[in-house]
């Protein structure tokens, strides 16, 4: 669905009823609603960078080496693949906080047809008023006593929203989907305030008492085995390959890797990812699931279509932004301004940079 200004809350969804959490997509519009209306009548609105945030989930470098090649072969087993990916941007700024957007998307592949629902955008104004509701937005009773003594900023909240939306996402995913393969953006690390660590195991869970597989494909990651980064080392290999990382610890400081981590180069191509798998999954599960994704899904540069699809359907474009910023500038009787760019200002044609 693609909501626009005004919101308003409906009782029916997308998603049949859940276990729990049932109130959960009600209640995150019932939030941006109450956030959208504390913008005051023509409030100065300073519209801000139009570049989506994309937030990495990384644990701390490890050092203890040790990797298996195993090589791929496709299995064409028919096999629903399910891709899950979330992304937010900041819209600007007003007087008394921040304007920002979030958005998700879900794409489904099955048999030669793709599909794909839109969730958002929602827009929410963050205040100095109104953060402790959004930062404790989504608390249960285990870390409620916490969080009551920890004070938010402002500049997290962005990133507090999108992961509380995409845990939710995923977590309907794995009540209301049954011998998928799900693929998430990011890696299966926990230990954030945004990511508790009994979160993710239960996630993880729930996908495998209802026999799902997630794969977890991070472009990015700061691991190194003797000096290298992870991805460079499956470069001197054929696709489609596997290289399984052994011997790095489970913790780092207060994260922890929920996964077994492999580096998948599945074509050929300069690029290779990060891979992680359940580690409660043996490691023939995880190769066998690789190679009915092999099987099921277009494979471009080792990344999956399915995967690709939910990043560009959950991005914002630069037309889209200037369309939600003029909407709540038209629905809240806001004024848009523009900050002087410091940069410009100071250096002139060599003022680049976040605001060049």
């Amino acid at each position: 669905m693609n909501a626009q200004l005004p919101i308003t809350t409906t009782p029916k969804y997308n998603f049949p009823p859940q276990k729990e959490d049932l109130q959960f997509p009600q209640q995150f519009i019932e939030l941006s609603v109450r956030s959208m209306k504390k913008i005051v009548d023509n409030q100065p609105f300073f519209a801000g960078n139009t570049t989506t945030q994309r937030f990495a989930r990384e644990e701390p470098k490890c050092f203890l080496p040790s990797t298996r090649l195993v090589k791929l072969k496709p299995n064409h087993t028919k096999t629903p693949i399910v891709a899950i990916d979330v992304s937010s941007i900041k819209l600007g700024e007003t007087e008394t906080g921040l304007l920002l957007a979030v958005r998700g998307a879900i794409v489904w592949k099955q048999a030669d047809r793709y599909r794909y629902l839109r969730l958002g955008p929602f827009p929410f104004h963050i205040t100095e008023k109104n953060k402790n509701d959004i930062h404790n937005f989504g608390e249960n009773r285990q870390t409620a006593h916490i969080q009551r003594y920890i004070s938010p900023n402002i500049l997290h909240m962005q990133l507090r929203l999108t992961t509380l939306f995409e845990r939710w996402i995923q977590a309907t995913i794995n009540q209301t989907t049954h011998g998928n393969l799900i693929l998430w953006d990011g890696s299966l690390t926990a230990g954030t305030p945004e990511t508790p660590v009994h979160n993710m195991e239960r996630l993880l869970k729930e996908s495998r008492d209802n026999q799902n597989t997630i794969l977890a494909f991070s472009k990015m990651t700061r691991l190194l085995l003797y000096g290298h980064r992870l991805t460079d080392l499956a470069w001197k290999y054929p696709p489609p390959c596997l290289l399984k990382i052994q011997g790095y610890p489970e913790y780092g400081g207060p994260m922890r890797s929920m996964g077994n981590i492999y580096v998948a180069r599945l074509t050929g191509g300069c690029c290779s990812f990060r891979l992680d798998v359940d580690k409660q999954l043996s490691h023939t599960q995880a190769v066998e699931a690789v190679q009915r994704l092999l099987g099921n899904d277009l494979i471009l540069q080792s990344y999956p279509e399915t995967l690709r699809l939910a990043h560009i359907f959950s991005t914002f474009t630069a037309t889209e932004v200037l369309g939600i910023q003029r909407c709540v500038a038209r629905e809240n009787n806001i004024r848009i301004l523009r900050r002087p760019n410091i940069r410009r200002i100071l250096f002139g044609r060599f003022g680049k940079g976040p605001e060049g």
